[in-house]
């Protein structure tokens, strides 16, 4: 736990320095605890759970990967994106009565393919919509098998959209977030996600005050990007291995924020983030979790802050900070997770990008996004 108790450290400091003493001492003792307890390593702790998934035994963590080259990372970048590090699943089977659409939405906006995931049983009361964006390389069927999400649509009662990259658009399939005409309202890749949102509002029961969008790595940059320009549609925001909106502008500037870190421009609205991030990530650097949080909660009031560590069934430590209001309700969380990589945390093997070894991302993301519906 070495690399997330230098982190809480940190955290600690910095609270003792904006003169939150009881929430400072707290973390402390939170990760002394943590230190001095071996039992305690063998349960994930406290973290709020929504039942699901039996544990699935696994390896231990495996040790943080050596940082790509200056070349490499920056080819990698120009040419739009990653290499594929496994295979890309297809869409599987669906419980009967479910549905998993192959659709595109046209607006004058543009266009989009994307698959729309509509469960079995849906709710006779609007439901909750998440548009979910893929990362480098992917393709919908490969995210919704990696993240599992689809299950917990069936689960939760959910409407969940794959929008898809197309290779003409990005030759890596990545979406274009540090380009400034896929960073503005109303145009580009933003506008089409928005545009998208509200198509599947008009033609399906959806509650429109329960909207949301996430992604993985360059989709989850684009996430933040569109969330941040249509805080109207977009109730809250998931982001995995990603990066802060408006961190770059161009291919240069995007290799320096996934080498080193980038700081994005703060939200003008309070918009509710929660971020997952392997402190052992190679392709995009772990600071960049904390500063789309520090994005986030300056636009928020003052919110109260908790600070918690454990262990995940796949026997991945990690930490879980979490900025509530005085009345308890969640407006962010930032989830550090020890030596894990470029992948998705509690992801389905046999997908492309996905540690199994959890803590379970999709479902803890459900969790928060679902709520906000509960202010």
């Amino acid at each position: 736990m070495t690399e997330i108790f230098k982190r809480g450290i940190a955290r600690a400091t910095d609270l003792t320095r904006a003169g939150k003493l009881h929430e400072a001492t707290g973390m402390i003792q939170s990760l002394l605890a943590r230190r001095s307890d071996p039992q305690d390593d063998a349960v994930e702790g406290t973290v709020t759970r929504l039942g699901g998934r039996q544990p699935t035994p696994a390896a231990k963590p495996d040790r943080p990967a050596t940082r790509a080259g200056l070349g490499e990372t920056l080819r990698r970048i120009a040419s739009g994106g990653m290499p594929v590090r496994g295979p890309l699943a297809d869409a599987g089977p669906v419980p009967a009565g479910a549905q998993f659409l192959a659709l595109t939405h046209r607006s004058a906006q543009g266009s989009l393919d994307y698959r729309l995931y509509i469960p079995a049983n849906p709710a006779t009361a609007p439901m909750p919509l998440i548009v979910m964006l893929h990362g480098c390389t992917q393709t919908p069927e490969d995210f919704a098998t990696g993240t599992g999400m689809n299950a917990l649509a069936e689960e939760f009662g959910c409407l969940v959209a794959y929008p898809a990259q197309p290779t003409g658009a990005n030759v890596q399939k990545c979406w274009n977030w540090f380009r400034p005409e896929d960073q503005t309202r109303g145009a580009g890749e933003p506008a089409r996600f928005a545009a998208l949102a509200d198509e599947i509002r008009a033609n399906h029961a959806v509650d429109p005050t329960r909207i949301y969008i996430a992604g993985l790595s360059a989709g989850a940059a684009a996430a933040l990007v569109t969330a941040a320009a249509y805080p109207e549609i977009f109730s809250a925001v998931g982001a995995h291995s990603g990066l802060p909106a408006g961190s770059a502008r161009d291919v240069a500037s995007a290799f320096s924020a996934m080498r080193s870190g980038g700081q994005g421009r703060p939200h003008k609205t309070a918009l509710p983030t929660i971020v997952f991030h392997g402190t052992g990530d190679a392709t995009v650097h772990p600071s960049n979790a904390t500063a789309i949080i520090a994005q986030a909660i300056g636009a928020m009031p003052a919110l109260e802050t908790t600070f918690e560590t454990g262990r995940s069934d796949g026997d991945r430590e990690f930490s879980k900070t979490a900025y509530v209001t005085q009345a308890g309700h969640p407006m962010a969380e930032l989830w550090e997770i020890d030596a894990a990589g470029h992948a998705w945390a509690g992801g389905e093997p046999g997908a492309s990008y996905t540690d199994p070894k959890g803590p379970d991302a999709s479902r803890h993301m459900l969790r928060f996004f679902l709520a906000q519906g509960a202010a």
